[in-house]
């Protein structure tokens, strides 16, 4: 897969969010760390209806459950974050690299705008891994 220049890449899973820009050519990417933001997982309404179909968060629910919203939470915050980064350009290429389960989480939130900038998702979870890696994995 090239990689154009200056492609911003979010690499997430339900607990990190990196991001990182190709610093080097297409044929030949190196990514650079981005400061990340911190984001507010606030969302558990859209947590809840994506993951459990229930309307709103409850305290007493199972650990495994809030876990779960938790991670959504997470997910649609970041989701949200680069459909903002995109509506006000500062992001015009993006590939997502994110577990399968975030990754379609994380499509039900896209912007119409960030699917035109979107150049690839990768189903994979690379949150953690060196910059390296992440290259020769989207390279293979």
């Amino acid at each position: 897969m090239l990689l154009p220049h200056g492609t911003v890449f979010a690499i997430v899973d339900g607990e990190k969010f990196e991001l990182y820009r190709n610093a080097g050519m297409e044929a030949e990417p190196q990514l650079t760390a981005l400061d990340t933001p911190d984001l507010e997982a606030t969302n558990y309404s859209a947590a809840a209806k994506d993951h459990d179909k229930i309307s709103r968060f409850q305290s007493g629910a199972p650990k495994d459950r809030l876990d779960k919203m938790e991670e959504a939470a997470h997910v649609t915050a970041v989701a949200e974050w680069l459909n903002a980064q995109v509506l006000s350009r500062q992001i015009d290429k993006l590939v997502v690299v994110a577990d399968p389960k975030s990754l379609g989480q994380m499509r039900r939130h896209y912007h119409k705008e960030l699917e035109g900038v979107l150049v690839a998702e990768v189903p994979k979870n690379l949150a953690g891994r060196p910059a390296q890696e992440i290259v020769r994995v989207l390279h293979t």
